[in-house]
């Protein structure tokens, strides 16, 4: 583990980038954002590549979360990952008022949101935790709220751990936002080969802004059945009105087992390097986003142009809007209470 100078944010304060390494996987964080700068992996051949989108410098990141369309590179997502309907919500009987950034909604914990934020760190065994303190009211968030994000790099698996304590009554969803692209962040291809596996046989449909309608509804038939592997291009384009809404996948995929119990909920394997990695989580669901939002006009790693579906984001989550639906597993974070989630990312080649 090693610890070195990444650049300065506008007003000054020092950033700085964690490299963990392994025998294996390679994997930078910086203090902004708690973000995955990059993620290095072998191919079938042993050769090491990084695996995630991004930029080559601070500045990249730091002009983009600012922009009007945020793409949250490799970023700790919180303090509510994915959408809340309105930016609104009730809670306790009273209505808290949220930051919009997404028309009338809040997504990924709005414009502040902890994507956007410098974080705390200290190196720990086998990796590093970050640490950030969200003020009560910030981004109209109920509650102090105590964050850790703990990174963990033990052969070839990843580990994110998520904690977090509250004041008062709040909701918490937290997630990571990398995008994959398991041919190499800077090789300017897409993921369209990419073959995905998910456990999920239910999926929460949207309406045309995204939010979910509180149906949950079967993969049977579907573009949405990934039960077995399949490539992400066989079915993007199919005439379906939720691929509509999303311009492609941008969905919550139900998790088959719902327990807190660390259970397998995707695997994603590129034919043409041998890459696999697979996500295994405690959480309830999982969000599958096909980069449907990128557009070239972003340049990252070695200057290439980060096209539609040049990389993929798998989202371990609780549902989005769930404030909004209390037949959604709950988001409701308690003062006695702890928050913990455990993502692992596991890499292998054949």
């Amino acid at each position: 583990m090693s610890k070195e100078f990444f650049g300065n944010m506008p007003d000054g304060t020092t950033i700085d980038l964690y490299t963990l390494k392994s025998s294996q996987v390679e994997a930078r964080i910086m203090t902004y954002g708690a973000g995955t700068v990059s993620l290095r992996a072998p191919d079938r051949t042993g050769e090491l590549k990084d695996i995630v989108l991004g930029f080559p410098d601070l500045k990249g990141y730091v002009q983009n979360h600012s922009s009007n369309a945020p793409r949250f590179f490799g970023s700790a997502i919180g303090r509510y990952a994915n959408r809340i309907a309105r930016a609104s919500f009730s809670l306790d009987g009273k209505r808290f008022t949220l930051a919009r950034n997404n028309g009338e909604n809040i997504l990924h914990g709005g414009p502040g949101g902890f994507h956007n934020v410098v974080w705390g760190a200290e190196l720990i065994r086998d990796g590093v935790a970050f640490h950030y303190f969200s003020k009560d009211g910030e981004e109209g968030f109920p509650g102090n709220l105590s964050v850790t994000v703990r990174y963990t790099l033990v052969q070839a698996e990843l580990q994110i751990e998520y904690l977090a304590t509250a004041d008062r009554p709040t909701v918490v969803n937290l997630t990571n936002h990398s995008y994959f692209n398991l041919s190499g962040a800077g090789s300017g291809g897409t993921i369209l080969s990419h073959r995905l596996r998910l456990f999920s046989s239910q999926f929460t449909p949207v309406d045309s802004s995204l939010i979910p309608t509180g149906e949950l509804r079967r993969v049977d038939g579907s573009p949405f059945d990934f039960r077995t592997a399949t490539a992400i291009r066989d079915r993007i384009d199919v005439d379906d009105e939720q691929l509509h809404f999303g311009h492609g996948y941008d969905h919550n995929f139900v998790l088959d087992d719902s327990s807190a119990e660390l259970k397998q909920a995707a695997e994603l394997h590129d034919p043409a390097s041998g890459r696999t990695l697979e996500i295994w989580t405690t959480e309830p669901a999982i969000q599958f986003y096909s980069g449907n939002f990128l557009d070239g006009r972003l340049h990252g790693k070695n200057g290439v142009a980060y096209a539609k579906h040049a990389g993929l984001c798998l989202e371990t989550q609780h549902y989005p809007d769930s404030p909004n639906h209390p037949e959604f597993p709950s988001t409701i974070l308690r003062p006695g209470e702890t928050f913990y989630s455990l993502t692992v990312y596991r890499f292998s080649a054949h």
